[in-house]
């Protein structure tokens, strides 16, 4: 165990996690050239089209420091503020981190955020400055940054390029000297933390985990215990670049368990492992429990592949335990489920993976935010508004809680004023402004969830020519003037488009909304009027003129009732039509409302 390091990679979007996750494995000799290719940890086609990291990725290397061998387990992370659950997770296994600043971009907001997420489990921080061979580094002016956020000395922070492989060797000597070894029982019972798990169709779940105490044998019986449930230790052992099959997992080792698991929800991420025939008495506190920010609907296209889906959304939920989802239906979409994600990019990539590994064709609808409605009634009684249909009626609703978040933007002096008329259009306020540097500041707002989870993330790197980041926490909910917007086609609502809303921007968004889904909606053989509503007043409306045939093309000369008979006999069989006709909904129209800023 004196030999063992645990550690992960933390750092702000882009500033090199992957490449630097890279060269450790190279200059381990984990990996042989003919399996070397860039971001090598990042398996999934998705991570390598978007250049980032969606998933924690585990992985065990061997160093020899003057001759004396070490076992490094590293846990490379992601860096974009929706997947901080997966930091969590990853740090919960760890005893060190290694926090990786961009020589270039200079502190940014998920480095304070994820750094403070280490400090809270006393983990060891490793500073380390990246991209210092690029011509516009700043390291010194850089470093001095990262000695005042850390108060550490300025002959701690490595300087390294993970591009080059300069400073490797000083950051793996580092990982020695600095990171502690774990601590723990061999003897005692075994207590194991889970902190990943991945399906595989042919062999079960595949469970990652730490083991706190104890250790875990090939074909020991082992149980978990938050489902009480017990299994065979089928293999055991260590994550290398393939899975290596091991006798056992020793306390403060990572490894995997293939115990042939089919249902995804009998794997919990946090749960703790223990032997069935001597099990512990105290479980592992497990990390914090996922609190989704943002909920959608997902339905299947065809309602026959409703079941399919679900077995899809739990074998993703093992990979990605920050989905969380309910049945729900629609009166429009027919059966589906209620998701809670952790905020747009989520959404997106949750969505794209059912595509391309289960094969899912889905419709989602537009995402919103969690609310807590109060009625006149009962004034002491929460009903809790996931979805905009929840929403109690106007005439017994007393009041509206909206959740609000903690804004920390960290941008360039010269856009404040950019980034301040955005967040005040979202209806935000400002609580701090900090300048960090003469060149950089960091504005605090209070603002509604709700304005940020369109397209919030996307403006503001607009209106700061990218330079702007941001990060939130959630700091409970305050009570706002929220109307629902209603659109109703044909006459008749259209519940997955409705949207709940501050009413300062009710009329706005009701006009937006019609004229996208006038572009949008394929026009049929009758009028379709498309209408925007608060209860019973309409806000605003267009009309999706029919195609009409030419009736009247076969009357040349003669007397104009003749034509005029024509005329109405077309127009009753039109009005007979639009009573019983059905409006179909294309795809893009649920995901316009997205895109109503464009």
């Amino acid at each position: 165990m004196k030999y063992i390091r645990n550690f992960c990679i933390i750092a702000h979007i882009d500033h090199g996690k992957s490449t630097l996750a890279d060269r450790l494995l190279d200059a381990t000799g984990a990996v042989t050239e003919r399996e070397k290719q860039d971001q090598l940890l990042d398996n999934m086609d998705l991570e390598r089209e978007r250049g980032i990291t969606i998933k924690s990725h585990a992985i065990q290397m061997n160093y020899t420091l003057d001759g004396q061998d070490y076992v490094f387990n590293l846990i490379d992370t992601p860096g974009h503020v929706d997947f901080s659950y997966e930091v969590s997770r990853s740090i919960a296994a760890c005893e060190g981190a290694l926090l990786v600043v961009d020589a270039a971009q200079s502190i940014q907001a998920q480095t304070i955020s994820n750094l403070y997420l280490a400090l809270e489990n006393d983990l060891e921080i490793i500073p380390i400055l990246n991209k210092v061979d690029l011509p516009s580094a700043n390291p010194e002016e850089v470093t001095d940054d990262i000695v005042d956020l850390l108060g550490c000395q300025a002959e701690e922070v490595i300087h390294c390029s993970a591009k080059t492989g300069l400073g490797i060797e000083s950051i793996l000597e580092a990982i020695i000297a600095r990171i502690p070894s774990p601590e723990g029982d061999n003897l005692a019972s075994l207590q194991a933390l889970i902190f990943d798990s991945v399906y595989n169709p042919f062999r079960g779940v595949e469970t990652y985990f730490r083991v706190m105490n104890g250790q875990i044998t090939k074909g020991d019986r082992i149980k978990f215990i938050a489902t009480g449930k017990e299994y065979n230790a089928d293999e055991v052992g260590a994550l290398k670049l393939k899975q290596e099959p091991r006798k056992r997992v020793e306390t403060g080792d990572v490894g995997y368990l293939i115990t042939g698991i089919k249902e995804a929800k009998e794997v919990q991420v946090g749960d703790t492992i223990t032997l069935a025939t001597s099990p512990t008495n105290s479980p592992i506190d497990g990390f914090e429990e996922v609190k989704p920010m943002v909920f959608a609907g997902i339905y299947p296209v065809d309602t026959e592949d409703y079941e399919e889906l679900r077995n899809s959304m739990e074998k993703l939920q093992l990979n990605d335990a920050s989905l969380v989802f309910q049945p729900e239906s629609s009166a429009a979409l027919g059966f589906g489920f209620r998701c809670g994600f952790l905020g747009m990019l989520h959404l997106e990539i949750i969505q794209e993976r059912l595509e391309r590994e289960f094969d899912m064709s889905v419709i989602t609808t537009v995402p919103n935010v969690s609310y807590h409605a109060y009625t006149k009634k009962s004034p002491d009684e929460i009903v809790l508004v996931n979805n905009p249909t929840d929403l109690p009626n106007p005439s017994i609703l007393d009041h509206v809680e909206e959740p609000f978040i903690k804004a920390s933007i960290i941008t360039k002096a010269d856009y404040v004023g950019n980034v301040m008329s955005l967040c005040i259009e979202k209806r935000g306020h400002i609580t701090n402004q900090t300048y960090l540097t003469p060149e950089r500041v960091e504005l605090s707002f209070d603002m509604p969830l709700a304005e940020i989870v369109f397209d919030f993330y996307d403006r503001l790197k607009s209106v700061s020519r990218g330079y702007a980041s941001f990060d939130y926490s959630p700091i409970g909910l305050r009570t706002s003037k929220l109307v629902k917007v209603d659109i109703l086609l044909n006459a008749s609502p259209v519940d997955a488009l409705s949207a709940l809303v501050h009413t300062d921007n009710a009329y706005t968004l009701g006009k937006k909304m019609c004229e996208k889904l006038k572009e949008l909606i394929p026009r049929q053989q009758f009028d379709i009027p498309i209408q925007a509503a608060i209860g019973a007043k309409i806000i605003s409306r267009e009309t999706i003129k029919a195609v009409r045939k030419d009736v009247t093309a076969k009357c040349y000369g003669g007397d104009i009732t003749r034509k005029r008979k024509l005329l109405e006999k077309q127009k009753k069989g039109k009005k007979k039509m639009r009573q019983v006709g059905n409006v179909e909904i294309p795809q893009q129209a649920f995901m316009a409302v997205l895109q109503l800023n464009d």
